[in-house]
């Protein structure tokens, strides 16, 4: 990637942005080049074999040897497609240049601004999220801001997909809205519904039990697009029932003006925050993206 900055391909609309706030989560078509994404394919393999990266699956499999209830997608037949992987890993920006160059001077700090009304845009994290196809694991409804050490109102995740993406192939899903509540919420391992323990808080409702009391909405997309979710708004995501479709992601985590550091008791931590303290405006340990 260029040292230059990127342009989006549009202009964020002032609709998409009153969708972002209404809803918590807007889906933004045709923004991002083809050939930005073209150009993350190979890292992005790269960082599913680095130690950055984990089998979710396996600890899918182990949870429930140990009793716990893993978060399995009934429409999902493994025996007939073959079973698959989900494989998610965070901070790939740390040992890939390729992820921080992208993380900082793609379109996506621009575009975050734009969402967020703020002035200034950082880097939280990035993290790769890819599930093979016939991967039978859900992505358990969970609350970002759980697990980042933030508070604030300005702070979102992006999620841009390097596959066409749909329902059957495990399209995120959002309860819309739900960024409006105030409750602190327990992060959870993501294959189950259990929180991490020592955390504190309330549980996240598992709205795949709780029929018409929620609006959840989904978007199918492709290559180009782009998804951004304020970090309260609670979200999961089926199995991949496709034969024959990875479901590719990358997903960027950024803080606005307003974003201060608050330690969240029994989220995972990152050393490279080791001199932050609660209340501390958020300096270069979380590089610049914009402007």
């Amino acid at each position: 990637m260029s040292a230059d900055r990127i342009a989006p391909l549009r202009e964020v609309t002032e609709v998409e942005i009153e969708t972002f706030w209404r809803d918590g989560v807007v889906c933004l078509r045709s923004i991002l080049p083809l050939d930005l994404l073209d150009a993350m394919v190979q890292p992005v393999e790269e960082a599913l074999r680095s130690r950055a990266t984990a089998d979710l699956s396996q600890m899918g499999d182990a949870l429930g040897e140990g009793g716990v209830e893993r978060a399995v997608d009934p429409g999902v037949d493994a025996g007939a497609i073959g079973r698959g992987r989900f494989l998610g890993g965070t901070d790939h920006w740390l040992e890939q240049p390729e992820f921080l160059a992208f993380d900082t001077r793609s379109p996506l700090p621009a575009i975050v601004a734009r969402l967020l009304r703020t002035s200034t845009v950082r880097l939280y994290e990035d993290s790769v999220l890819v599930k093979e196809p016939g991967t039978v694991e859900r992505t358990a409804f969970h609350q970002d801001l759980a697990y980042f050490h933030l508070d604030g109102d300005q702070i979102c995740t992006t999620w841009v997909p390097l596959d066409v993406v749909t329902a059957e192939s495990g399209a995120v899903r959002f309860v819309a809205g739900s960024h409006l509540d105030r409750t602190a919420y327990r992060p959870n391992l993501f294959v189950t519904t259990m929180a991490i323990p020592g955390t504190e808080g309330a549980e996240v409702p598992d709205y795949d039990t709780m029929v018409g009391e929620a609006r959840i909405i989904s978007f199918d997309t492709e290559p180009g697009d782009l998804t951004v979710h304020h970090a309260r708004t609670i979200h999961g995501a089926n199995g991949n029932a496709s034969a024959t479709r990875r479901r590719r992601a990358i997903s960027v985590r950024y803080a606005g003006d307003d974003a201060r550091f608050l330690t969240r008791t029994g989220a995972p931590t990152k050393a490279h925050h080791r001199a932050m303290c609660d209340g501390d405006a958020l300096d270069d340990t979380f590089p610049l993206g914009w402007p």
